[in-house]
Order: structure tokens, then C-alpha cells, then sequence
């Protein structure tokens, strides 16, 4: 049996996971930062930016193993499944920074 294999997305992939979990890195590194100067007052913060820290991580959670058992369902490369469940940290985390970034 032949299978086709497109060999610029079977060598692009591990890079593109890479980048993914080193944007993510940067990103939640900057917004611990962040949150850290507004707990000590260098910074303004929100009210109830403590408690959306602690909430969010369960919805991302939720939202990533969701997506990790639609990617098994359809039978994706497990790269693949990496980045899909990534995919819900990664878009807090540069929501995060933006926002925490802007003083909001």
C-alpha cells in the first residue's frame, strides 16, 4: 500500500509546534510579569484580574481537551493533536499579554 506524503508539511510540523510552544512561553512569561507589577502596585490592575487567572485556566482546559478528542476523533497526525490542544492556551495567553500590555 502507497501512501502520499507531503514532505514540507511532514518537516514543517515539528518547527511549527516548536514556535507555537515558544510563543506561548513568551507570551505567559510576559503576562505573569505583568500581573506580578499590578499585585504589587506598579502597575494598574483590574479588581478582578486575580480571580480571572485562575478562572480562565479552566476554560482553557476544557476548551483544549475538547479539542484534543475532536483531533483523535478524525484521526490527525499527533502533532497535530499537540497543537490542537495548545491552540486554546496560546490565544489566552496573547490575549493576556495584549491586554494586560494596554493597562486593562
Amino acid at each position: 500500500m502507497s501512501q502520499n506524503i507531503n514532505l514540507a508539511s511532514a518537516f514543517g510540523s515539528p518547527y511549527r509546534l516548536w514556535a507555537q510552544m515558544a510563543r506561548i512561553a513568551v507570551d505567559s512569561h510576559k503576562v505573569m510579569g505583568f500581573r506580578m507589577a499590578g499585585m504589587m502596585g506598579m502597575a494598574v490592575q483590574s479588581p478582578g484580574e486575580p480571580f480571572r487567572m485562575f478562572a480562565e485556566k479552566q476554560a482553557a482546559a476544557s476548551e483544549s481537551l475538547f479539542a484534543v478528542m475532536q483531533a483523535t476523533g478524525r484521526g490527525v497526525a499527533a502533532d497535530r493533536v499537540v497543537s490542537a490542544a495548545l491552540r486554546p492556551y496560546g490565544k489566552r495567553t496573547r490575549a493576556n499579554s495584549r491586554r494586560l500590555l494596554n493597562g486593562h
